[in-house]
């Protein structure tokens, strides 16, 4: 079984050109696709703030399209935060907020007779105290990646349904590999998403997740969204909505405790440094530190206001639509970077003060020189070459040949080599044996750059898409039975000491 979870998202202010043409190249075909189907197969998260948007450019039919799914019950809905606040970094009194919000403006377009019972926190971000809390609000399950499960040191079994302990709700996890894969490309039809989970099925009620971002399809990569409907309408596959599953005859429950937090676009670094939220606030960005120290102002005048004053639901709307996660994520630099975002956000935060009554002048003049502090870094870093250079250093690893880093340093290393080589190999003749010769190509190019070094110029890595092709054990397994001749001889070579492998 498999489910497919699609979230789609745009900020508050989209500008209407690019709403445009994410409307025609991913909305229209997948909304107008999915009507055309007669069973229950994905899950759908779309924000408040995206449907506002629509309704507000007159792109009324989408929003009748998405209420024709619901009615027939084609896809199952979820709730979320309105306007993609990243949960684990705002109060909790917001993320009440956030969700209410967001709920009432399905409710608004959809129906009231709308149930949600999943919950989709923006980005994934998960931290303790949120499953309380959706529970709470009356959501009965919610969808984490699968590094919350164990903080990637072991993985969710498909064939069971995990319990958090304390609320006893249901926990979901999403499938990073066979996720990947749909964003990547490398699946292209029904046939290799079979080939894909083959290797990982224990029993007929094992049920592969697969959540990404809505607009992959049809606007990010240009005939995605085809290969999606067409393998959503094939019988070969069951597909479920994540309450479908839930009811499955036979299906395992377990109970979870202590989970990790994380993010979907987390590392198991990340957990080990418990740096899980750089990309929104890292304490070695003084332009985050900046935005967060101005963010913080704003939102303690604004819970401050009286409900009284009549200005006060104007600017407690702006305060909501400024709590966006965009604004942060685009100051990252690792490698996200937009000068234009990172000024938009502050400046929204900005006119809030400059719009609420009875602010001191102290608490303006704060407000500007934090503004002014924002926007001035992050002109010098452009103009300085900062950014480049931080482009740079996120991707140094990268940027040594991997034979560099593992054949030429012998020891263990060399058996690492050899067990990734072979694994290429095998994919290339696998995918000419089924006729996919598109990607026994990207196999044979993959093997020719990284003999000839020539493999740190590729945006992704042949590694790492040969580590989302094969499952994580299988590829464990292959380094294992290579590199055991080395580990017996490791100890007695000082050279290799230090290898942390």
């Amino acid at each position: 079984m498999l489910n497919i979870l699609l979230h789609f998202y745009q900020p508050a202010e989209q500008q209407p050109d690019i709403l445009g043409q994410i409307v025609h190249q991913s909305y229209k075909p997948l909304f107008e696709g999915l009507s055309a189907l007669n069973k229950s197969c994905a899950t759908i998260n779309i924000s408040g703030s995206l449907l506002d948007l629509l309704d507000k450019y007159r792109y009324f039919g989408l929003i009748d399209t998405l209420r024709t799914l619901k009615d027939r019950n084609i896809v199952e809905f979820t709730g979320s935060s309105k306007y993609h606040a990243l949960l684990p970094l705002i109060p909790e009194k917001e993320v009440t907020r956030q969700i209410k919000l967001n709920t009432d403006t399905l409710h608004f377009y959809l129906g009231k007779d709308l149930q949600l019972k999943g919950f989709f926190p923006p980005e994934m971000g998960y931290s303790s105290g949120l499953i309380p809390l959706i529970k709470s609000e009356g959501f009965s399950w919610i969808i984490l990646d699968e590094l919350a499960f164990d903080g990637g040191r072991t993985f969710p079994i498909p064939n069971r349904v995990y319990v958090d302990r304390t609320t006893k709700t249901p926990v979901f996890f999403r499938n990073r590999r066979l996720s990947n894969l749909i964003m990547s490309g490398l699946i292209r039809d029904t046939q290799s998403l079979i080939t894909t989970t083959k290797h990982d099925q224990y029993d007929e009620t094992s049920c592969f997740i697969a959540a990404m971002d809505g607009e992959t399809f049809g606007h990010h990569r240009p005939g995605l969204d085809s290969m999606l409907l067409s393998t959503l309408k094939s019988d070969v596959l069951k597909f479920i909505t994540l309450s479908e599953l839930l009811k499955t005859k036979g299906i395992k429950r377990s109970f979870i405790s202590n989970l990790y937090s994380c993010t979907w676009a987390s590392s198991p670094k990340d957990i080990k440094l418990n740096t899980q939220f750089l990309s929104w606030n890292n304490p070695k960005n003084i332009i985050h530190t900046y935005q967060w120290s101005l963010l913080e102002l704003v939102l303690a005048q604004v819970s401050a206001l009286s409900k009284q004053v009549p200005s006060y639901k104007k600017i407690r709307e702006k305060m909501d639509i400024a709590l966006a996660s965009d604004h942060f994520w685009w100051a990252s630099a690792n490698p996200w970077w937009s000068v234009e975002m990172i000024e938009d956000g502050s400046n929204r935060l900005l006119s809030i003060i400059n719009s609420t009554p009875n602010i001191s002048d102290k608490t303006k003049s704060r407000a500007q020189l934090l503004y002014t502090k924002i926007i001035s870094t992050a002109f010098e870093w452009q103009r300085t070459g900062k950014i480049r250079s931080m482009f740079t250093d996120s991707a140094s690893a990268a940027r040594i040949p991997f034979r560099e880093r593992t054949l030429e340093k012998g020891g263990i290393e060399k058996g690492i080599y050899e067990a990734f080589i072979f694994m290429l190999k095998n994919l290339e003749k696998e995918a000419a044996k089924e006729g996919n010769y598109e990607k026994a190509i990207l196999w044979r190019d993959a093997l020719i750059k990284i003999e000839t070094k020539n493999d740190i110029y590729d945006a992704i890595h042949a590694v790492d898409l040969l580590r989302q092709e094969i499952p994580y054990v299988e590829v464990e397994k292959m380094l294992d039975k290579y590199t055991e001749e080395y580990k017996n001889i490791r100890g007695g070579q000082p050279e290799q000491r230090d290898l942390n492998v």
